[in-house]
């Protein structure tokens, strides 16, 4: 195997000394604050608009006098934001197994991904169509895609299998802080439309600043990898769940566990607003989204850390998806604010676990080291794309039933289906 060889002035970042070794070395304390922040920015850049700003400029356009098409307008866009995002992320991850900058594989992807991101989200606070914000949010998420592909692609390049439960933490913990601080920003400060996404864009590039710099990348010669073409691309994008049955259930498991928590969470504002009629529903909506940061913090650093110590995955993700069904149920059957306060405890205490215990073992079940970003590009999908569907799957629950009930229902079963299908894994303990 040829060894990866770096550009004068970059040194080799730990655990690359081979493009298909498994890395060995500890990364340290730098590089995961490095890491951290940048996920920081990524989720305040993201999650602020979805959770607050884009329902509300969709809701000032449309004027709807029936809350319904409020809900459905939201949900239309960002569905149709999931669609690119299917094929953005395995697209991005195969471009970047071969990208032989100077500047690394992954670097240049980070870099575009993140002017982009934040590029998109200045020009969406100008909008004042509903075609205009559409097209702004398709090309935000786009680049969002592009950007956390590269991200996620790191630890597989450079961080050992025993450390990547307590490092995937480190992607969970700044996404719960990254929402309430976007919230309290946005509010406190009284920002305007543009206002508050002009603030996230800034917020993204300068929290993604250190690790694009100081991180170093390694440098992937010429000619190792095969070229990518459109017939390897689309063969590349089917991995067969009967000859990698590990890999099919792992990613069946993301989608469903993922899709339960965006039902349970990205019309919550609207679930204040018209399903509990609170009068401060901006308000409350901070302190729910409060709870659920406390809980997924405590979650995804210690239990990853926990599922590291003793080499254990699939229990952790099992019981972490369980927690997610009885917080969607307990939503379902009591709608008060104040069991919706236990279920953002609860919630947040599951997603934390499963999202930093359920990256460490999406890249313990990769079929190929050497395409390991195109593969965690596909495992992306399931991360990404059900929270986009969600909105306009769950608006039309909403609609056809005319309250949320049913739409917490099927967000529990569907947590509980991820459960049962992490349980199917059978080469990761």
């Amino acid at each position: 195997m040829s060894k990866i060889t770096e550009p004068e002035g970059v040194s080799t970042p730990p655990g690359t000394d081979s493009l298909a070794a498994v890395p060995t070395r500890r990364v340290g304390g730098r590089w995961i604050s490095f890491f951290a922040l940048s996920w920081f920015g990524v989720w305040i850049a993201q999650l602020t608009p979805v959770q607050l700003l884009l329902p509300l400029q969709v809701e000032k356009f449309l004027n709807a006098s029936d809350w319904v098409q409020n809900v459905l307008g939201f949900g239309y866009i960002s569905g149709i934001a999931g669609i690119f995002a299917l094929v953005t992320y395995p697209i991005t991850g195969a471009l970047s197994d071969r990208t032989t900058s100077r500047f690394g594989r992954r670097r240049p992807w980070i870099a575009a991904g993140t002017a982009g991101f934040a590029a998109s989200l200045l020009v969406l606070g100008m909008q004042s169509s509903l075609l205009g914000i559409g097209i702004c949010w398709v090309a935000a998420s786009t680049f969002f895609c592009v950007l956390t592909a590269a991200l996620t692609a790191a630890i597989s390049d450079q961080v050992p299998v025993n450390q990547r439960g307590y490092v995937s933490g480190w992607i969970t913990a700044p996404q719960a802080i990254g929402i309430i601080a976007g919230l309290i920003l946005v509010t406190a400060l009284g920002l305007s439309t543009f206002g508050g996404y002009a603030l996230m864009a800034a917020l993204l590039v300068l929290l993604g600043l250190p690790f694009l710099f100081l991180v170093p990348d390694a440098v992937l010669p010429p000619g190792v990898i095969a070229a990518l073409t459109w017939r390897s691309l689309l063969e590349g994008l089917w991995i067969s769940p009967r000859q990698f049955p590990d890999f099919g259930w792992t990613l069946l498991s993301r989608i469903l566990v993922n899709l339960g928590n965006a039902f349970g969470t990205s019309l919550l504002l609207y679930f204040l607003m018209y399903g509990l009629a609170v009068p401060d529903a901006e308000g409350s909506l901070i302190l729910l989204t409060l709870v659920y940061m406390v809980f997924v913090i405590i979650a995804s650093l210690w239990l990853g850390r926990l599922s590291d110590k003793l080499g254990r995955r699939r229990a952790f993700v099992f019981g972490a998806s369980a927690l997610q069904a009885v917080a969607a149920l307990i939503l379902a059957f009591a709608p008060t604010m104040g069991a919706a306060t236990v279920a953002a405890g609860l919630l947040g205490l599951g997603y934390g676990c499963f999202l930093s215990v359920d990256q460490a073992l999406a890249t313990e079940v990769l079929p190929d080291q050497l395409s390991r970003g195109k593969d965690l590009g596909i495992m992306n999908i399931a991360l990404t794309v059900p929270q986009a569907f969600a909105p306009m799957l769950g608006a039309l629950l909403v609609s056809a039933v005319g309250d949320f009930t049913l739409l917490f229902l099927v967000s529990g079963i569907t947590a509980l289906a991820g459960a049962i299908a992490v349980a199917q894994v059978k080469g990761v303990r």
